[in-house]
């Protein structure tokens, strides 16, 4: 399998996990929100995530020393295709855990609606968002109440 093929195979499974997450939502279906985005796709990604750095890694330039290492690191197209499996296995895993989270604590769909596509685009940003928002909800659920 060429590098390409590698990438857009592994795009293609995310965007279906992201899929399949939305769908679990909008159903209500925890079975396709937890098993199969939260821990089948991330799953099968991180499979490929592995096998990339078994075959790449030993011998290869870089490392975590320095941003100069982690650069020659991924002048290796392979181990810079590895950091992008990573990416997806890790944001997808995140949304799926953030859908379930929303969904156990109560909180409504809609909000949802933001914060995912931050989490698919910019991982850390969407999570950070979601965990600002569970802070946030708490507090307008009391003085609505009050």
């Amino acid at each position: 399998m060429t590098l390409e093929t590698l990438f857009s195979t592994a795009n293609l499974a995310a965007l279906a996990g992201w899929a399949v997450l939305a769908a679990g939502i909008v159903l209500n279906n925890g079975a396709l929100r937890d098993l199969a985005a939260g821990r089948i796709v991330p799953g099968l990604l991180a499979v490929v995530y592995t096998g990339l750095i078994l075959l790449f890694w030993p011998g290869s330039d870089g490392g975590f020393g320095s941003l100069g290492d982690v650069a020659r690191l991924f002048a290796n197209p392979w181990l810079l295709l590895a950091g992008w499996v990573h990416y997806l296995a890790f944001d997808l895993a995140i949304g799926a855990m953030i859908a379930r989270k929303a969904f156990d604590e109560g909180l409504p769909r809609l909000v949802l609606v933001p914060i995912l596509p931050l989490t698919f685009l910019f991982g850390p940003i969407g999570w950070l968002v979601f965990e600002a928002v569970r802070v946030i909800a708490p507090r307008l659920r009391s003085k609505a109440t009050a």
